[in-house]
């Protein structure tokens, strides 16, 4: 049972990786999952201050991802619109099969949103960018905590691994 748990443990942080770059993934509470699986197994003591420490790390990072984004993109001079248009962007750009879709996708739909809300070129592209900014940051944020919630994982396994196989 252990070392089933510790290949679903292997999943969620490989899956919560893969979210870091993904919106439709929570990528930190994915790989935090990954943590509690691999700490339910028999094998793993339970480190009720670890995980609690983690959990509040991975609900900090997942409500920031939805902020940061909106951030840029209103202190660059954007509107609800633009915000609007970033989502909506991001969307398009996992769905459309075109190469760096994810990352151009807010920049786009950015830039619609504010032309649509009437705004001038130059105002739409600044805002568009604002957004573009923010949605790196907040990949950049989640990746950083999905490889150090990895690094945790990849610490604990080779501590344990001797009493896994």
């Amino acid at each position: 049972m252990d070392i089933f748990l510790v290949i679903l443990a292997a999943f969620f942080m490989l899956l919560g990786f893969i979210g870091s770059f993904l919106p439709v993934l929570p990528g930190p509470l994915t790989s935090w999952i990954g943590l509690l699986i691999f700490h339910l197994a028999d094998v793993v003591p339970m480190n009720w201050t670890f995980l609690i420490v983690t959990l509040i790390i991975a609900v900090a990072i997942w409500v920031l991802d939805y902020i940061i984004p909106a951030m840029g993109t209103k202190r660059f001079g954007g509107t609800k619109a633009g915000m609007i248009g970033t989502s909506i962007g991001l969307i398009v750009g996992l769905i459309a099969p075109i190469p760096f879709g994810i990352i151009i996708g807010p920049f786009f739909g950015a830039l619609i949103g504010e032309l649509i809300n009437k705004a001038e070129l130059d105002k739409a592209v600044k805002a568009a960018f604002g957004s573009f900014l923010g949605f790196i940051a907040s990949t950049f944020i989640k990746f950083l905590v999905a490889i150090i919630f990895m690094g945790f994982f990849i610490v604990k396994f080779f501590d344990y691994k001797d009493l896994l196989f």
